[in-house]
């Protein structure tokens, strides 16, 4: 029979299809029903750094910078809900999952600056976590911030949390970066286990009726994971550790093309936000009747065959292939 399993983070899972960070693991029964459903491993929905050190000198510093330029700046934490709940009511949870969840539980760590905070990364371990999420989000609005500034103090982030526990980490990266292979191996050598890619930034919209800044939530297309496709071909073999494709991630087929990028997993959120876990089983009936028909006996017996140094036109990922894409569109008559 065919073997869907992998290992990610050192953890042996039964196939790749990995729930990343939602509201879906906010509640008990629907976490149960993910990992009733085939999902091999699930991310906690994250625990902010806003959360944990609201009043923090040093995150003040951040938030504030550029403020003055774009008002929202300091609403970007929801004052209730599901992200306004205390970090001892998140490691409770935690917990809970862990005890309650047969396959592997990862927590999630957002934030961007050093600090106390970190020591949850800790206590997320304590409670029973099988491995940390860190997602470096930010999005850089002061002109005068240098690029090697923010790369340099997530580095250090890095270090700093990876210091602080014994289970594997991985970082959930942003593909807003001039040199994503430089910085990728240098968030490996500062302790990464594993890259996700990538970081999924939400864009504000306009209300012209009222004159105000909607926020809202778009869910992924399909189309979206050629970034993190290409990303992880590219990178594959030439940084050392596990891959994690996140967004676009829909189907069989999308599952297939992330493993022969290179990913040791797939994260999916936005088709289980859309359908729940009733689409899980035919995802990975596919997956299977797919690998039987093409003769694959593993899962990763095909991981990293489409990477670019594995591919015969490598020129495919880069820009000597650009003009060719261009040259192949044809106005219709």
């Amino acid at each position: 029979m065919t073997d869907l399993s992998t290992t990610y983070l050192g953890l042996k899972l039964k196939n790749p299809l990995v729930a990343s960070a939602s509201p879906l693991t906010r509640k008990l029964e629907s976490a149960k029903k993910l990992e009733e459903a085939g999902i091999s491993a699930v991310v906690m929905y994250s625990l902010f750094e806003e959360q944990i050190i609201h009043e923090s000198l040093e995150l003040d510093h951040y938030l504030s910078r550029g403020t003055e330029s774009f008002a929202e700046a300091l609403t970007y934490l929801p004052d209730g809900g599901m992200y306004g709940v205390s970090p001892e009511k998140y490691l409770n949870h935690l917990g809970e999952l862990k005890k309650s969840l047969s396959i592997p539980v990862i927590g999630s760590l957002n934030g961007v600056s050093k600090g106390g905070w970190t020591s949850y990364a800790k206590k997320m371990q304590e409670a029973g976590a099988d491995a940390l999420e860190l997602n470096l989000y930010y999005l850089v609005t002061d002109p005068d911030m240098k690029s090697e500034e923010i790369e340099n103090a997530q580095v250090e982030l890095v270090a700093e949390v990876k210091s602080a526990i014994s289970i594997p980490l991985a970082v959930k990266l942003s593909p807003f970066i001039t040199s994503i292979p430089n910085f990728a191996k240098r968030i490996v050598e500062a302790g990464a286990d594993g890259l996700v890619l990538f970081n999924r930034f939400y864009q504000p919209d306009f209300d012209l009726e009222q004159l105000s800044v909607v926020h809202s939530l778009e869910l992924s297309t399909p189309s979206e994971m050629r970034l993190p496709l290409r990303w992880i071909s590219i990178l594959y073999g030439k940084v050392q550790t596990d891959y994690a494709l996140t967004t676009g991630v829909h189907t069989a087929n999308d599952v297939l093309k992330a493993m022969m990028a290179g990913a040791k997993v797939a994260m999916m959120t936005s088709n289980l936000l859309e359908n729940g876990s009733k689409s899980v089983p035919a995802i990975l009936e596919n997956l299977q009747a797919w690998m039987q028909e093409k003769e694959y006996e593993s899962i990763e017996q095909m991981q990293g065959s489409m990477s670019q140094k594995n591919v015969g036109e490598p020129a495919a990922f880069e820009r000597a292939n650009y003009m060719k894409v261009l040259d192949s569109w044809r106005e219709l008559p």
